[in-house]
């Protein structure tokens, strides 16, 4: 997997400023936005936009829409739900990766400066490609397996248990919505993209890991026994900074490795 996007060399050069304002406006904000169209040949660009804060919502996503519809329909970016549980405007803000739908406006100072996921390779503008993240995702089986006979209803499980997978204020594993964040704030995962499965990707191992209706734990733990697949976690708690949703994929990360640690005791 690539670092980046950028051709070997390359720098994102200055491009263009739009005033879409108007000399009315009492309320303006500039967005610096990354634009960057593979298709073109040229390098990436970063364009100045100013709107009048009175024409959108207040939130990041609501300007970038206002953008899109009102001054460059080429600008390109996902989104979805727009209720923080889809995960698709997934972006970097201001130096910080977040979900452009809950980011609001106004806890930005001076100008915003937009840009996708860091060392993610790039589709085009704010959209990363993320067939990689995807491919590792479905690498550690994402479902349930059981060996013993299907109940006539449900698998059932304990409060308890049930409580592992969701937590006691809805911040366990299962609330994971594969933004991305994480893994893209974690320097290891930069570098070891390859290899490394990242933080948003154990986390999720972790789920079916802790799941009592899941009988397959020696299987996943046995995929995850590697050098570099688990082990290039090095706790620097980036990804649990960065989650939008208040998860701790450092603690997911430990929890396995404890148990890799216990069964070889």
């Amino acid at each position: 997997m690539a670092e980046f996007t950028l051709p070997k060399n390359s720098k994102v050069k200055e491009g263009k400023k739009v005033d879409a304002a108007g000399a009315d406006a009492k309320r303006t904000k500039t967005f610096k936005i990354y634009r960057y169209d593979p298709d073109s040949g040229e390098n990436p660009r970063q364009d100045e936009i100013t709107i009048d804060l009175d024409n959108c919502g207040p939130m990041v996503l609501d300007a970038l829409l206002h953008i899109k519809n009102d001054v460059d329909s080429t600008l390109a970016f996902r989104r979805s739900c727009r209720e923080g549980i889809c995960g698709s405007c997934a972006m970097n803000i201001g130096g910080r990766n977040r979900l452009a739908c809950l980011e609001p406006i106004g806890n930005h100072t001076g100008d915003i400066k937009i840009s996708p996921l860091p060392h993610m390779p790039v589709v085009k503008d704010l959209v990363p490609d993320l067939s990689h993240v995807y491919a590792q995702y479905n690498a550690i089986e994402p479902w349930l397996k059981a060996d013993t006979p299907s109940p006539s209803r449900e698998r059932l499980q304990s409060a308890e248990d049930a409580n592992l997978l969701n937590g006691d204020d809805g911040r366990g594993p299962s609330a994971c919505i594969l933004c991305f964040c994480c893994s893209t704030s974690c320097p290891s995962y930069w570098w070891n993209a390859d290899k490394f499965m990242g933080p948003a990707i154990l986390l999720n191992a972790w789920r079916w890991i802790a799941d009592s209706r899941d009988e397959a734990t020696g299987e996943r733990l046995d995929q995850l026994e590697d050098p570099f697949k688990l082990y290039r976690c090095h706790t620097i708690m980036n990804c649990t900074e960065s989650c939008p949703k208040g998860l701790n994929p450092a603690k997911a990360i430990a929890n396995i490795k404890k148990l890799m640690a216990e069964r070889k005791a």
